[in-house]
């Protein structure tokens, strides 16, 4: 069972990675003229199907990503009738926390949000507002994968042990990947993400790695 909006989202090369019916106090904005949003769904990315059309389209020394987002959601939620907000918008806004109010999305022993179906391989792009409520199927994604995972591999795969019980060492992690011993993840991405055995389907191509992880070391230097 699908929907015409969650189609129209995966026709332009994203994912639907859960909606919800907002409350107050979820801090999802009104829509245009103060009407409440009576549905959200998150957009974003799972394995390459996104950034391959981004990397088709994109001019390399130009084309920011977040840019490219907006200049393709800019007009699907204008054909929906929709409200868009970005996780890039200022002020921030809490987009892991709606997708743990979608049941999308879980705090993981990493720190970062794992999706019950994608596993680390997604990024949330969007959030497209209705002032009506659709007729979604219910989400159907499955439970917290981290609590039935007795081993929790992600917390021993990294190289320079850069997610302790202090949190996430952010400057091991990118002098690591800016060293020759750190090819393996700058070439494939975080070996942290890979050692998590949920939705390995949707791990990131080599060329989206190196982007991601090219931005990441960029945005820390």
């Amino acid at each position: 069972m699908s929907h015409s909006v969650l189609t129209a989202i995966e026709a332009e090369g994203f994912t639907p990675l859960g909606w919800f019916d907002p409350k107050p106090g979820d801090g999802v904005p009104a829509l245009r003229g103060g009407t409440p949003a009576a549905t959200a769904v998150l957009v974003g990315n799972a394995g390459p199907a996104m950034f391959s059309r981004f990397a088709a389209a994109r001019d390399p020394d130009r084309d920011r990503l977040d840019d490219w987002c907006r200049a393709v959601l800019g007009p699907l939620a204008a054909r929906l009738g929709a409200g868009l907000h970005f996780p890039f918008d200022t002020p921030p806004l809490p987009f892991p926390t709606w997708a743990r109010r979608a049941n999308a999305g879980h705090a993981s022993p990493l720190g970062l949000n794992i999706h019950p179906r994608y596993g680390l391989w997604h990024a949330y792009r969007a959030l497209l507002t209705f002032a009506e409520r659709l007729p979604l199927p219910p989400p159907d994604f499955g439970p917290h994968p981290c609590k039935t995972c007795a081993g929790r591999p992600c917390l021993t795969a990294c190289p320079v042990d850069a997610f302790t019980d202090a949190g996430y060492d952010v400057a091991a992690c990118a002098a690591h990947i800016g060293s020759r011993q750190g090819g393996a993840c700058m070439s494939r991405g975080c070996l942290a993400r890979h050692a998590c055995p949920v939705g390995p389907a949707y791990a990131y191509e080599p060329r989206q790695a190196i982007f991601h992880m090219t931005a990441f070391q960029r945005s820390v230097t």
